[in-house]
């Protein structure tokens, strides 16, 4: 599905609150920038004050709000916030045509809900169906104001090939992505090596400087002693670190120091699992003996509290977390933002019992962890200087009140993260604006994720009474 659309380069932008990263800290500035070979060429500061006092500030926009980019590549921002892409660090793209499916079976626990729900669904992807789901992740992710992202897929009925279809498309459409594929033993032996071998395939011919790769795996308690040894050889191979759901349920944990006399991080440990970086989803109740495994190791953990909350499989005490390991936020396929995720993050610290203080203290972590980690993989994600990738959002969220580096954390939690992105670039690329990918004919997409959509409920014998 080859995209109709131009997508148009960028000349410069202006009367844009740029937020720097300057520091360790954000730094507002109002300012127009120039863009020159998908680079910052230059920032201008420019008078706010003038803007506010002008009868007419901003450029004309359409009807509809949206940017009006110049035959001359100018657009104007007229007072919104940019600040650098979001990163989704732990999203399943292959659940996309599952919103309105019930399937019948228990639900009552996280177990009956993988084997009643998400097992019986991944069984059913074939290639079609996976291909409308990235495409529609993709879509998502962009008009949440995440650019880059790392995907933790599954499809047993369509393994070969797979990642680097999925990553086609996310080239196609602008975006950064790290892949990997979920890779259990809960199907035939078959099926296990073939994932193993379709990630090596990727990794070592297919990734490069924007589409890269991960060595995936299920969770500790889907996965033999046998396959996570295989699993550890792949990545000393490749130099590649693992993506796994950690400590999710309480059952994981019971079933470790039942099977293997060990807690699920102390094993993912002992095979080595946790040298190269990596995304660990969840961690929920992991507990001292993982904390200190995971200190030693290089893996980020990836906090998914919407899924948390979703599965009821509880919460992590998030003012009780350690120092270590590095903190990201991710969306585990039910949503594409973690700027939604970051919010719950805060609302939750406060709930359990935070001040305010080290509440927003707890996101600023989150939020600088997060910078670090994803420059383990894409060493170039910018600062916003001259001389960065000229990637950003453009949110569409004017200060009502006075922004500068000591407000910015309220008016992220309270403002930013609560406006849709008006407009997403990369390399100085338009990836989208007044809420069009412009990548993607999303009236097309739209109609064929409607009919993979069917294909799937008839798949797994649900009834279409459209």
């Amino acid at each position: 599905m080859s995209s109709p659309i131009r997508i148009p380069r960028i000349r410069e932008l202006r009367n844009l609150w740029l937020c720097r990263l300057v520091e360790g800290a954000v730094r507002p500035e109002f300012c127009d920038l120039t863009v020159a070979e998908g680079k910052i060429r230059q920032i201008r500061p420019a008078d706010y004050g003038r803007f506010l006092r002008s009868k007419k500030p901003g450029c004309p926009t359409s009807e509809a709000g949206a940017p009006e980019e110049r035959a001359d590549g100018i657009v104007d921002a007229a007072g919104r916030v940019a600040t650098v892409p979001l990163v989704n660090f732990h999203d399943h793209f292959y659940s996309r045509l599952a919103k309105g499916l019930a399937l019948p079976g228990s639900m009552e626990d996280f177990r009956n809900i993988l084997q009643n729900l998400w097992w019986r669904l991944d069984r059913a992807l074939d290639a079609d169906m996976v291909e409308a789901c990235v495409r529609l992740g993709a879509a998502e992710s962009l008009r949440s104001g995440v650019s880059y992202v790392f995907d933790h897929h599954s499809s047993p009925r369509f393994v070969q090939g797979s990642l680097e279809a999925m990553g086609g498309i996310l080239a196609e459409v602008g975006m950064r992505a790290v892949l990997c594929l979920e890779t259990s033993d809960r199907h035939s032996k078959n099926v296990t090596k073939a994932c193993l071998a379709e990630q090596r395939e990727f990794i070592r011919r297919s990734a490069n400087a924007d589409i890269r790769g991960l060595v995936g795996l299920h969770a500790p308690f889907t996965l033999s002693d046998q396959t996570l040894r295989r699993a550890a050889d792949l990545c000393r191979e490749l130099a590649s670190g693992i993506h796994i759901h950690l400590a999710e349920d309480a059952y994981e944990q019971r079933y470790s120091r039942e099977s293997f006399d060990c807690t699920a991080g102390v094993r993912l440990d002992r095979f080595g699992l946790l040298e190269h970086p990596g995304i660990l989803a969840h961690g929920v109740h992991l507990v001292e003996e993982d904390w200190t495994a995971l200190a030693g190791g290089q893996c980020a953990l990836a906090l998914n509290p919407d899924s948390n909350l979703n599965n009821a499989v509880g919460l992590g005490r998030y003012g009780e977390l350690p120092d270590s390991p590095v903190l990201v936020a991710g969306t585990d396929g039910m949503h594409a933002s973690p700027a939604r995720s970051i919010k719950q993050l805060f609302l939750l610290h406060r709930h359990q019992g935070g001040e305010m203080s080290e509440s927003f203290t707890f996101v600023r972590r989150v939020y600088f962890d997060q910078i670090r980690f994803v420059r383990r993989f894409f060493p170039d994600y910018p600062d916003l200087k001259p001389g960065d990738r000229a990637d950003l959002v453009i949110w569409d969220y004017r200060p009502p009140s006075p922004f500068r580096a000591d407000t910015f954390w309220g008016h992220l939690i309270y403002g930013i993260l609560e406006s849709p992105s008006w407009s997403v670039y990369m390399q100085g690329t338009t990836l989208l604006a007044d809420r069009r990918v412009l990548g993607l004919d999303e009236d097309s997409l739209a109609r064929s994720a409607a009919v993979q959509g069917a294909r799937l409920f008839e798949r797994l014998g649900v009834k279409n009474h459209g």
